[in-house]
């Protein structure tokens, strides 16, 4: 970080008054017109409104929600003051930003169409996107349902086999992420994101035809290659953390759905001489695609670009909804309007986006807390242990095939549940790194009773064994808000692609380790492994409240910078900084 920032001696001349204390003044006009406000978010952006900076935890604006649903929102922001409104206004015009026309300063809307927005946001973005992530994890992970269906005997392989199908798939997926994040962000998620789906699809139903070892690696390395996600730009940051947690049910959904199919399709086992697990990976296969070219006609470029086959001939949204959506989004993060949604990341950005180094502190903690939670989430997670190996733990037990596929059903499910509640106690409690901790302390206590668990295939051990592991893989996920956490300090559209391309790159640099965990010689009880997780864990939880000392450390560097300069100088840096992201010194870190 650098000490104080150069100010241009050509710097146009500025107001003595801050944009900031100009949005506490509309605050308080807006106070004497509309009655008292009832939000406390009020007094806490009044308060960094108050020091200057821009926080990303304070949503980025002070939304009073007002007793009268029809009355104008209150709102504290940084485009009130007109130096900087014009300033992003050309922004956005040299960036061709496909929002900009509906970008306007002064609009005002009221809590009551605000509201209706939002649930049109969730019905016709939020839905569809849970849809597509749910058929896509549907059958990313059926190949651990298929385990219990002999699938390893039928293919001539053991579980050290497995393990190394698993290595290939997630270093492919870890060399194509990158590329994919900068081909999706240069053609757009609406177009990228279907293509992958399709591509998924039909690699996972060729499975059904597999008949070695060299043909799962194979096709454990093309579904590496054929991940990706879908970005939203409908939503501000707080309320994409609790989306999040929405969007993560798909989890525990997704596979209490495929536990029940998995239970019927192995049943069909010597139908026609095949095994149950080929006619699940053609179905499910086939579903998926289904879902892949549907998507071209479902996903919107853009809040102002909804018109389509599937989604009418006028979109979804009037003028005056597409104006709250924009201007909601830009108040909550002006930096969203920085690049547009078809412009690709330079080699230079690229560059830059990867030397941020304030955001390398959760990256690591995406690759530990994956490391050690024991549960998996889609691509990036802690199920490969016990989650991975839940059924076929459960058969090496003598656990029956049905009842060791539906067994898996319960931790799926509070799993899903906690995931939601978890989100929203972040939300409530703004705090990331101190529950991310939390996590981890979760899996301890239930990793040392099955470490310490008499090694005996008694009934009743068994039993034990099976709700100890079902009460850690119903962990409550943090996986939400750490993406939101590094989305929140990116600061940027570019480095906003890049770094979360490379957050999930960290997290698969843990799952290629978590693979080795679990082996064949220590089946069924992974004493060794389980070991191995609770040191994990312990290193995780002080690797959380490491990160969480760096960025008060590192705001409290920026505050110091940021209190030698005067108040022109200080909207002198706001107009005329070089600084960007993260480095900009008005903007203070989320912990």
């Amino acid at each position: 970080m650098s000490a104080l920032p150069h100010l241009p001696k050509d710097a146009p001349p500025v107001s003595t008054s801050e944009p900031n204390a100009a949005a506490e003044i509309a605050v308080s006009h807006n106070e004497d017109r509309h009655g008292s406000v009832s939000s406390s978010i009020v007094d806490d952006d009044k308060k960094s409104a108050s020091d200057g900076f821009y926080s990303p935890s304070s949503n980025g604006n002070a939304e009073s929600l007002i007793d009268d649903a029809s009355a104008p929102l209150s709102r504290t922001h940084v485009f009130q003051d007109e130096k900087i409104a014009e300033h992003w206004r050309q922004l956005y015009e040299r960036t061709s930003y496909e929002n900009r026309h509906r970008f306007d300063p002064n609009f005002e809307w009221t809590a009551a169409e605000e509201k209706k927005v939002l649930r049109k946001i969730d019905t016709r973005v939020l839905v569809w996107s849970w849809v597509m992530f749910m058929s896509l994890d549907l059958i990313r992970r059926n190949i651990n349902r298929a385990l219990v269906d002999n699938f390893l005997g039928d293919l001539n392989m053991n579980q050290d086999d497995f393990n190394n199908g698993q290595v290939i798939f997630l270093l492919c997926f870890l060399s194509a992420e990158l590329p994919s994040g900068l081909i999706s962000k240069k053609l757009g998620a609406d177009i990228w994101v279907p293509i992958q789906i399709i591509a998924w699809s039909v690699i996972s139903a060729s499975q059904a035809a597999l008949k070695n070892k060299v043909g799962f690696f194979i096709c454990r390395a093309l579904q590496g290659i054929a991940q990706d996600k879908y970005p939203s730009n409908f939503f501000r940051r707080k309320e994409l953390s609790t989306r999040l947690s929405y969007f993560y049910t798909v989890l525990g959904t997704s596979q209490i759905l495929g536990s029940f199919l998995a239970a019927g399709f192995v049943q069909l086992r010597g139908l026609n001489g095949l095994a149950g697990w080929r006619y699940m990976f053609s179905f499910e296969g086939l579903i998926t695609g289904v879902i892949g070219i549907i998507s071209f006609f479902m996903l919107a470029p853009s809040p102002t670009n909804t018109a389509g086959i599937f989604r009418g001939k006028n979109g979804w949204f009037n003028e005056r909804e597409e104006k709250i959506l924009v201007n909601r989004v830009l108040r909550d993060d002006p930096t969203k309007g920085d690049m547009n949604n078809r412009e690709g990341v330079s080699l230079k950005g690229l560059w830059a986006a990867i030397c941020e180094k304030d955001l390398w502190p959760v990256y690591m903690l995406g690759r530990e807390y994956m490391c050690n939670s024991g549960f998996n989430v889609v691509v990036f997670l802690s199920y490969n242990p016990p989650q991975m190996y839940l059924s076929l733990i459960l058969k090496q037990l003598k656990f029956g095939t049905l009842q060791s596929n539906l067994l898996a059903i319960p931790s799926q499910f509070f799993f899903a549940l906690n995931t939601v509640q978890y989100a929203w106690l972040a939300a409530r409690l703004n705090e990331r790194g101190i529950l991310a901790s939390l996590s981890n302390v979760w899996t301890l206590a239930f990793l040392i009773p099955l470490y310490l668990l008499k090694h005996s295939m008694e009934e009743k051990y068994n039993w034990i064994r099976y709700g100890l592991i079902t009460a850690l893989t119903s962990v409550p996920y943090c996986h939400t808000f750490l993406i939101g956490w590094v989305s929140q300090n990116s600061q940027s559209v570019r480095n906003r692609a890049v770094s979360l391309c490379l957050y999930n790159m960290s997290v698969q640099v843990g799952s290629v380790l978590a693979t080795r965990i679990y082996t064949a010689g220590e089946k069924p009880y992974y004493a060794k492994g389980n070991l191995a997780l609770i040191s994990l864990a312990c290193l995780s939880i002080v690797l959380c409240w490491l990160a969480k000392l760096y960025y008060i450390g590192r705001n409290k560097q920026k505050k110091q910078a940021w209190d030698v300069l005067s108040s022109d100088e200080q909207l002198q840096y706001k107009l005329n900084t070089k600084d960007e992201g993260s480095k900009r010194l008005d903007v203070l870190f989320v912990h």
